[in-house]
């Protein structure tokens, strides 16, 4: 057994990583969850109908080695400045809204970001540059996210990542990427009923959202949709269309560099929020 450690918000102890259904404030998962140990486990334990069913085995899934390893190796070893406390240590599922119209979808959890708070965009320089983004133009109740338990609310609004696990270099493989895209795809099917927008952070997020459309049936413009800040493109299925726009990442590379600014960031969340008719 690890050495329990308190949970920065609630106190409560935890091992590091955290087993499911031990209490850590977001579980979706309980100890009975099913697990999925390959990528053909991963297309079948999908197929779900249920959302927070969905959420619950992609916070347990181990169908990566190399993931596993490298999620895990980091909530034992820790970043120093978080050396007290546990971490999540295990795929991060998506969040907010069950009936989102803004999607936003991102590259891969932080290893000492969303794999140590449990919740997406959370704990990390990229998450605080999103959700101070996303509460300028209306699209979170408050201006951080520093934890699970901090009271914070997306507005109408759901963040999921493409690869779910923390990956080395924060660069997944082909492979990785391939064996969790059916979490993706599943999540998408699930709630693109409400969806009207979709925001795509860096080239990774918006080839995974032209994949996952594609799945589902939906189609793009033609040619191909090239990423780039701010483009827009069209998706049509299901006798509508959704739009697609594009967003350089928050990462630390491109805000430190002012390749990506606040007021670049926040006109296409705003333009998301514009189109997704959110006050």
């Amino acid at each position: 057994m690890s050495e329990l450690l308190p949970h920065p918000a609630t106190g409560d102890l935890f091992p590091s990583p955290v087993p499911p259904g031990t209490g850590w404030p977001g579980d979706p998962a309980a100890p009975e969850t099913p697990v999925a140990g390959t990528a053909a486990a991963v297309r079948r334990l999908a197929r779900t109908p249920d959302l927070a069913e969905l959420d619950a085995r992609v916070s347990v899934c181990r169908a990566c080695p190399r993931l596993v390893r490298w999620r895990e190796d980091v909530a034992r070893s820790k970043r120093a400045s978080f050396a007290a406390e546990p971490y999540w240590g295990r795929p991060t599922p998506g969040w907010g809204a069950q009936r989102p119209r803004v999607l936003v979808v991102g590259l891969a959890p932080a290893a000492n970001g969303a794999n140590r708070t449990g919740r997406i965009f959370t704990g990390d320089r990229s998450g605080d540059w999103l959700f101070a983004s996303l509460h300028r133009v209306g699209l979170a109740r408050t201006a951080t996210s520093v934890h699970a338990a901090d009271g914070q609310e997306l507005v109408d609004t759901r963040m999921v990542a493409t690869v779910r696990c923390a990956p080395p270099q924060n660069k997944p493989t082909v492979a990785e990427r391939d064996t969790c895209a059916p979490w993706i795809e599943a999540e998408l099917a699930l709630v693109v009923e409400s969806v009207r927008v979709v925001v795509a952070l860096g080239s990774f997020g918006w080839d995974a959202a032209l994949r996952s459309f594609a799945g589902l049936g939906w189609e793009a413009e033609r040619p191909r949709p090239r990423f780039g800040h701010g483009v827009e493109a069209t998706l049509a299925g299901a006798g509508r269309e959704v739009r697609l726009l594009g967003c350089y990442h928050p990462s630390q590379q491109n805000t430190f560099t002012g390749r990506l600014t606040e007021d670049m960031l926040d006109d296409v969340l705003g333009r998301a929020a514009a189109a997704a008719r959110i006050p």
